[in-house]
């Protein structure tokens, strides 16, 4: 890796284009063209770094046809794009009218969400800048807790440990590293940090032996996406959380810049009324808070939080839906964001040099905000994005990790 005191250069931070749609190569050209490089023209870039989501369809049709994996290639370096992670957390279509739950599928017990993780690592490995050390990709932590079983829960062992396998043997074969980077989310098996490092430091390493796995491989190989929306959501503490996580020996390898939406006062009438508005149909908005004695309690969806007269009021509602970066507050100051720990987050990759995960921002909800702020036309997205970008690298450069030059 790069000497982590060196900072970030602007060009290395980038979006996730899981806000656009990308069910064909069409779409992704015009994601590539329309909309990542447009957004470096704003800052005044020549590259970028870009997190581009890849649909499973469209996975399965670059990676089958060498020409259309050469031909993306090219069409990323003409457009001085540099494909240093990928989403793998979608599965199928993100963009249908109603996702919900079905994002969460396939899970890692099944062999298709395998499947199409190695797809998305030979064409990052492909893909990615020569002088790029690592590549990631994120992808969901384990399943849905929902549906999940102890069954599954050795089936998702399996597969991850296949996956592993795969990765040495993709980057003995062509030299590329691809790291991949579960994410924690609200509502899934893995939400909390503590899972994690139970998990990471307990389950998956026994498994690993049955595979002829040791720590040091499923470390070298897979890592975590820390998503600060879904953390704050938790009401987990963004510097305790990735010490801990440090602490285990598990690599950050990506933060996904998020910001969620926060209700300071759920028993106000006007506030209740202002949130319905982003109780949307197609995307969960998992609901946090916590009771007079500390605890936490959930619902799976705002609207399940709205129509429960049982749900704890006493205490700030934190909901799972990404806003704009630098928004501090919303509708007028009604309604407040938890910016405040992306700030935290910065302020540890400031104190704590040695972790340098890839950073992107990532505000897919755009085309689902109230009406009043949502971007009217592919010009106004694309200036919303730059604005999410242009103040992650302000607050950057305020606290040091921004570097204007390579050394």
């Amino acid at each position: 890796m790069k000497p982590a005191v060196r900072g970030w250069q602007p060009f290395e931070l980038g979006y996730c284009s899981n806000v656009h749609p990308t069910g064909s190569i069409a779409d992704l050209d015009h994601v590539i063209s329309g909309h990542v490089s447009p957004v470096a023209g704003l800052r005044r870039l020549e590259q970028s770094s870009a997190g581009l989501w890849l649909c499973s369809e469209l996975a399965t049709l670059i990676d089958a046809n060498a020409d259309l994996l050469a031909s993306l290639r090219d069409r990323l370096i003409a457009s001085g794009v540099r494909l240093q992670t990928l989403n793998g957390f979608p599965y199928q279509n993100f963009h249908q009218a109603s996702v919900k739950a079905s994002v969460y599928r396939p899970d890692w017990s099944v062999d298709a969400r395998l499947d199409y993780t190695l797809r998305l690592a030979r064409i990052l490995a492909a893909c990615m800048p020569d002088d790029l050390p690592e590549g990631t990709i994120s992808t969901l932590p384990l399943g849905y807790a929902p549906d999940w079983s102890r069954a599954k829960q050795a089936a998702a062992c399996v597969n991850l440990c296949r996956l592993v396998t795969g990765l040495r043997d993709l980057d003995q074969a062509t030299g590329r590293h691809v790291r991949v980077c579960l994410e924690m989310e609200p509502g899934c098996v893995l939400e909390r940090t503590q899972e994690v490092v139970d998990f990471y430091t307990g389950e998956l390493p026994e498994a690993g032996c049955e595979f002829g796995l040791t720590p040091g491989d499923i470390a070298s190989y897979l890592g975590i996406c820390y998503d600060v929306c879904h953390q704050a959501v938790m009401h987990e503490a963004a510097a305790d959380s990735m010490s801990r996580i440090c602490a285990a020996g598990i690599t950050v390898g990506k933060i996904q810049i998020s910001s969620a939406l926060a209700l300071n006062a759920p028993d106000d009438r006007e506030g209740r009324q202002l949130i319905q508005a982003y109780a949307e149909p197609r995307y969960l908005h998992q609901v946090r808070t916590l009771d007079e004695n500390g605890r936490l309690h959930g619902v799976m969806d705002l609207p399940e939080a709205l129509a429960d007269s049982r749900f704890p009021v006493g205490s700030p509602w934190r909901i799972h839906f990404h806003v704009p970066v630098q928004a501090e507050t919303l509708q007028g100051g009604m309604l407040a964001t938890t910016r405040r720990d992306i700030l935290d987050v910065l302020d540890f990759l400031k104190d704590n040099p040695a972790c340098r995960p890839h950073l992107e921002v990532e505000t897919y909800t755009w085309e689902v905000l109230p009406v009043d702020m949502r971007p009217q036309g592919p010009d106004e997205l694309n200036a919303g994005l730059a604005a999410e970008l242009s103040w992650l690298q302000d607050q950057m450069r305020q606290r040091g990790l921004i570097r204007e030059q390579a050394a």
